[in-house]
């Protein structure tokens, strides 16, 4: 089952997408994840946002791109979350795959800072990512800052 890639700067995100893409994140870090926490936090505006849409219209796999210099030093990505009805088909990797092509493609070959949490470490490992730092808590959880030169 492929899923259709969309990458869109905040302001051309239609509001059927802006809703998809904060119910999926309200759903994985917010309700699975049973953490109350800010999640909008006024950095989606500066955020290219890439959105994996299900052959139904599901919003499947998201995740947010930033430049160097708004949340790292180095370019970024965040809120990578993938619908726990369509984890089982490999969308995690697709959606990193995608992710660092596109941070390539739009900045250039360049380092990339997440904050992963701990228990997906060998996950991103596997994508060249590297501990930067010791293990720390946010919003209870743990997680870890991670470099890919």
């Amino acid at each position: 089952m492929p899923l259709t890639w969309t990458i869109k700067p905040f302001a051309d995100l239609t509001l059927t997408e802006l809703y998809d893409l904060l119910q999926l994140r309200s759903a994985v870090f917010v309700v699975e994840q049973t953490c109350a926490f800010q999640d909008i936090d006024g950095q989606d505006q500066a955020a290219y946002h890439l959105l994996g849409y299900s052959e139904t219209g599901v919003l499947a796999a998201y995740a947010r791109l930033f430049d160097a210099g708004i949340t790292y030093p180095e370019a970024s990505i965040g809120r990578v979350a993938v619908s726990p009805e369509f984890r089982r088909f490999g969308f995690g990797r697709e959606l990193l795959r995608q992710s660092l092509a596109i941070l390539e493609t739009r900045f250039g070959a360049q380092p990339i800072q997440i904050g992963a949490q701990l228990y997906l470490r060998s996950f991103y490992e596997s994508f060249g990512f590297r501990q930067h730092g010791p293990m720390y808590l946010e919003d209870d959880i743990e997680h870890i800052h991670m470099v890919r030169t």
